[in-house]
């Protein structure tokens, strides 16, 4: 999923919710930690909740430092354009909040970005971090990209009361699911097992690539998926048609999707999901999409979400078998690496910087040893529980790509699919086709 077309959508809900709250639009000013200056200038589009959270904290340990450094962080739109921009006009932030691992080799290779090593505790990093995202910030055997705040994706929703009351079991393996579901078909209800959405304002077909990502990884683990996000992996291969084999049987089989699949195209993402929640019977009994989407739920089911919803791992392809979590989040990059920014760095590289934050926000720290009784309710702590447990991170497949792929091909072809536009074969082809030659 592209994290910040995701991000555009929630920033809208947010500033309803949060009206409250500043916004401060991007100056023309940059680089405020540079030489002599003792205020470090910080640009993010995280939601505003979040990024309120974790300036509010990082004022309080700088202050516990007694330090005299200021601290001007600024919500931007469109980050990942923006920071290209500004580095290439010589007007930058100190640091940036990098949603895409993409950009942050693209801020490498402009020379822009600095190395963290050498700033942050490696060895603490390593130790309470899940395997793989330091991986995903490391180019060239430097770290660059530092995971500040995660989401987790590949997670499968549940009306809780409807789902006891039918007595249903969590699935430990991808042909368990497939066994629930055709027991769940099998109740004679019009509930089916799933509802599915790909649509989404103005970057359709991101939750197809999420499914594609979530069975690529648990099929293949750490090794193929990365090398599908390199393209070393075609999308014309055996393990990427396998993957939308599994899709199809899922989301195309009749009755297995609420509304089939003609449906799935049109259906938003945002809303979909509420099908879980009608009455006096559910229209659909699992729902697929990331840690985020329960901000999307109903209010009343907002306002009772742990005795209203269940969510487990969508389970590995095997019983026992490897458990890799898919995930994104927003990377601490270093634009000036001069003393006062370092300060900074370092502090935004400690898991307590998530303490304001967690409480009041959907904030989750991509640190284990985080407090995790800071988070509002249980159902953000099972998440969390579910990442920090992961056998592996591995980042959002489609942020990872290149954007002519990640948010163009892949996505719009997913879409021409599901609509029964193209053959899975030729959607394959072509977005193969479109990758940039200097990125295969």
């Amino acid at each position: 999923m592209r994290s910040q077309a995701r991000r555009v959508t929630l920033l809208g809900a947010a500033l309803l919710v949060g009206a409250g709250l500043t916004v401060t639009a991007c100056s023309s000013g940059g680089g405020g930690g540079g030489s002599g200056s003792t205020t470090v200038t910080i640009w993010s589009s995280v939601d505003p909740p979040v990024k309120a959270g974790l300036e509010k904290q990082l004022v309080a340990e700088l202050g516990a430092q007694k330090s005299n450094i200021k601290i001007n962080w600024q919500t931007v739109t469109n980050i990942n354009q923006l920071i290209i921009t500004k580095i290439q006009a010589g007007n930058t932030p100190d640091i940036a909040y990098i949603p895409q691992p993409g950009v942050v080799a693209q801020m490498v290779n402009l020379g822009a970005a600095k190395p963290l090593n050498s700033v942050v505790d490696m060895s603490s990093l390593q130790q309470n971090m899940v395997p793989g995202m330091l991986q995903a910030g490391t180019i060239n055997g430097k770290l660059y990209g530092l995971l500040g705040s995660a989401n987790v994706k590949g997670l499968v929703w549940y009306n809780k009361p409807a789902w006891t009351a039918a007595g249903w079991q969590t699935p430990t393996s991808i042909p368990a699911l497939t066994t629930l579901m055709s027991q769940m078909k099998a109740k004679g209800s019009a509930t089916a097992p799933w509802c599915l959405g790909v649509n989404s304002t103005g970057s359709p077909g991101w939750p197809a690539t999420d499914w594609f990502e979530t069975l690529m990884m648990r099929d293949y683990g750490p090794t193929v998926y990365n090398d599908w996000i390199a393209h070393k992996v075609k999308f014309v291969s055996p393990q990427v048609e396998n993957v939308a084999s599994q899709f199809s049987q899922i989301a195309f089989t009749p009755g297995n999707v609420y509304g089939g699949r003609t449906a799935i195209p049109t259906n938003g993402f945002d809303t979909a999901g509420n099908g879980l929640f009608t009455t006096p019977t559910p229209k659909c009994w699992m729902y697929m999409q990331g840690s985020f989407i329960t901000g999307f739920f109903p209010a009343s089911v907002q306002k009772s979400l742990d005795t209203s919803v269940g969510v487990f791992y969508f389970p590995p392809a095997t019983e026992g078998g490897q458990k890799p979590v898919e995930g994104g989040g927003d990377m601490i990059t270093m634009l000036n690496d001069t003393p006062n920014v370092e300060t900074v760095v370092k502090l935004l590289a400690q898991p307590q910087i998530g303490n304001d934050a967690a409480p009041t926000s959907s904030f989750i720290s991509p640190f284990k040893n985080f407090n995790a009784s800071l988070y509002p309710n249980n159902t953000t702590r099972s998440v969390a529980s579910i990442m920090y447990s992961a056998d592996d991170f591995l980042f959002d497949a489609s942020d990872a790509m290149p954007a002519q792929v990640g948010a163009g091909s892949f996505w719009s072809q997913m879409v021409a699919w599901i609509g029964n536009q193209v053959s899975i074969n030729q959607a394959l082809a072509n977005i193969d086709q479109s990758w940039p030659a200097t990125s295969s």
